[in-house]
C-alpha cells in the first residue's frame, strides 16, 4: 500500500497528475481513489480484497432501481 505522502488510486496506482483523486478515510488511515474506481468501492467492494484491508467485510450497496 502506497504511504500517505505518495497520493495515488489505490486500485490503479495513477497518481493526482495523471487523475483526480478522491480522499477516504478508512481503518484510520487516508485513502486515495479516482473517480473511475469508486464505483468499485460502492458497487463491488470484493474486487478490490488484496488492495483495501478488511475489503472482504464491506458490501455492496443495494440497488433501488
Amino acid at each position: 500500500m502506497p504511504t500517505t505522502s505518495e497520493k495515488r488510486c489505490l486500485f490503479c496506482q495513477r497518481d493526482e497528475r495523471a487523475t483526480p483523486l478522491v480522499v477516504l478515510t478508512y481503518g484510520g488511515e487516508s485513502l486515495h481513489i479516482c473517480p473511475q474506481h469508486l464505483p468499485l468501492l460502492i458497487h463491488d467492494p470484493q474486487r478490490l480484497i488484496g488492495v483495501l484491508p478488511g475489503a472482504e467485510r464491506l458490501e455492496p450497496a443495494e440497488h433501488h432501481d
